[in-house]
């Protein structure tokens, strides 16, 4: 596809607005969900906090790769990076809700300066990931509609929010890791 496709990219604008409403309204109200408390017989997956910040490391990482590899010139490459940092960033929100679901939060037990930059961290991370997700969005359809100076113009927003959520997550990770039962 050589021509910008606006119209395609109009058809997508519904879904990217559904889908920044809808996924962290499933994500609050599942968030809120504990199945061993409704009843359920599950074991708690307290296993996951940390394979979920490694794949917000490595989401860190492909982010990275992918900046690097479009200044480059290598737009395949770039193209493939974004699509599994894409699904690494799917992947983190599955583990992440199945986590909450299965386990009672964990509370930061740190006081003192160190309980202010955890929750500055904390607060960050959490609403720019909600903001991050139309950002996401918009980019890849403007990539993918050929959209290539729209989707440049958004993709220098979107790369420092999106690297700035996937590194707090892996701090704010290894600042609670400590208090895990």
């Amino acid at each position: 596809m050589n021509a910008i496709d606006t119209d395609k990219e109009k058809k997508y604008n519904k879904w990217i607005v559904a889908l920044s409403v809808i996924i962290p309204l499933a994500v609050a109200a599942l968030f809120g969900v504990n199945l061993k408390k409704l009843g359920f017989n599950v074991e708690p997956l307290t296993f996951l906090p940390p394979i979920y910040a490694a794949i917000n490391g490595l989401t860190a990482i492909i982010l990275i790769l992918a900046v690097v590899a479009i200044k480059s010139k290598n737009r395949k490459r770039h193209e493939g990076l974004m699509k599994f940092a894409i699904m690494l960033s799917v992947l983190f929100l599955l583990l992440y809700i199945a986590y909450h679901m299965t386990s009672d939060s964990t509370k930061f037990g740190g006081e003192g300066v160190i309980a202010y930059i955890y929750y500055f961290i904390l607060i960050t991370h959490i609403v720019l990931s909600v903001i991050i997700i139309p950002f996401v969005l918009i980019t890849y359809v403007r990539a993918i509609t050929n959209n290539i100076e729209r989707h440049k113009k958004i993709a220098k927003i979107t790369f420092p929010l999106w690297l700035y959520v996937a590194i707090t997550g892996v701090v704010v990770y290894l600042m609670i890791s400590p208090y895990y039962v």
